[in-house]
């Protein structure tokens, strides 16, 4: 038997759920929640804390590496890979705004890019000067530069570095944790180690069938799981796309700051606590990381560990000391995010093409805008 206060308080039918406690899922309820402070919002996380990929990043405050954006422009178009940077800039300007730059380990360490004298740096090189002209549009200045003369301080093994002091690290369990404590104070219920197996709708809300084997109804629905999200909702263009990261052992007198991109936003690095975080390389087998599988593979691991020892640390032992991966989500075509509605009572809010960080709150505010519709 339930009694009144266990009705209105805790088990009473909500307005909205959320499923998925990542930075979309709850920012989107955060959103919603104060735009209509009198309604119930649960967030479903099927881990026993958010355990998607905003714990699984290299947390990286960035908006995209030189060779990337110049890749972006030539397959999309100068206006949406522009358009994209700005959502990207603006995204992270709120989050730091929202939830604080200490909250969130953020570090105004700048961002650099790594070359090689090869095709790569000669198309960027012929660009470099282009792309900052198009960028000034968004950020009102030059937004990189080339520092060939720091690669020695870092102790890098590179023949070229491009840097823009406009991005830095986060610390990415400490942005979630902020994050979270924040939506449970404003009212939000977050509930974990709750899986949901379908999604069905009904005349006046949706069901969600649960793991557990129970029921839950509710009037609205986001599904915000991102790379995972044709588990729930089969038909929509989001393909998983496995990012693999390892953390070496402390390494002794380390001279990397800031974060590091190579390869066209491929592989990307940073130093952590005396450490090096690395992670990337999924271009080495595509097919295999459109995967949602959690493990790591020789090939790529092999491949980052080659960085290391060829570039990051050329001459230094180390040793690895935690290896782990995580799922983004991308689409068939482009990099643009999905935040729809796909039927009367659902709104999917994912697809964030590996800029969860970057973008993640901005999505948020729309999947919120449309479930308030």
């Amino acid at each position: 038997m339930i009694s009144i206060w266990e009705q209105h308080s805790f088990v009473g039918e909500p307005h909205l759920v959320v499923v998925g406690a990542g930075i979309v899922g709850l920012f989107t309820a955060l959103h919603y929640q104060r735009k209509h402070p009198a309604h119930r919002v649960w967030v479903l996380e099927r881990g026993p804390h958010p355990s998607g990929a905003s714990v699984k990043n290299a947390g990286f405050a960035c908006f995209g590496s030189p060779s990337e954006l110049l890749a972006d422009i030539a397959a999309e178009g100068e206006a949406v890979a522009l358009a994209r940077v700005e959502e990207r800039w603006l995204g992270l300007r709120e989050l730091r705004a929202e939830l604080g730059d200490d909250n969130i380990g953020f570090e105004a360490t700048g961002g650099h890019e790594l070359f090689g004298n090869d095709l790569l740096y000669t198309r960027v090189a012929e660009g470099f000067d282009g792309l900052n002209r198009s960028l000034h549009s968004i950020f009102g200045r030059s937004v990189y530069e080339w520092a060939d003369a720091r690669k020695g301080d870092l102790g890098l093994r590179t023949e070229h570095l491009a840097f823009t002091d406009l991005e830095g690290p986060v610390d990415s369990g400490k942005l979630m944790r902020t994050l979270l404590a924040k939506v449970q104070a404003e009212g939000v219920q977050v509930h974990f180690s709750v899986g949901v197996k379908t999604i069905d709708e009904s005349a006046d809300g949706a069901v969600l069938h649960l793991a557990s084997g129970e029921q839950l109804r509710a009037q609205q629905v986001v599904v915000a799981t991102n790379g995972y999200a044709r588990e729930l909702l089969p038909h929509l263009d989001v393909q998983p796309a496995r990012g693999q990261v390892l953390l070496t052992a402390p390494i002794p007198g380390l001279r990397l700051k800031g974060t590091y991109h190579a390869d066209e936003g491929y592989l990307y690095f940073r130093d952590f606590a005396g450490s090096v975080l690395l992670g990337g390389g999924r271009n080495l087998d595509k097919a295999g990381e459109a995967t949602t599988e959690d493990a790591v593979t020789p090939q790529i691991q092999e491949h980052l560990e080659q960085l290391l020892r060829n570039v990051i640390l050329p001459d230094q032992p180390f040793t690895i000391a935690r290896r782990w991966s995580g799922v983004m989500g991308f689409g068939s075509e482009g990099k643009a995010p999905l935040v729809e509605r796909v039927s009367p009572h659902v709104v999917a809010a994912v697809r964030l093409s590996g800029m969860g960080v970057a973008i993640g709150i901005r999505v948020a505010r729309r999947a919120a805008g449309l479930v308030s519709q």
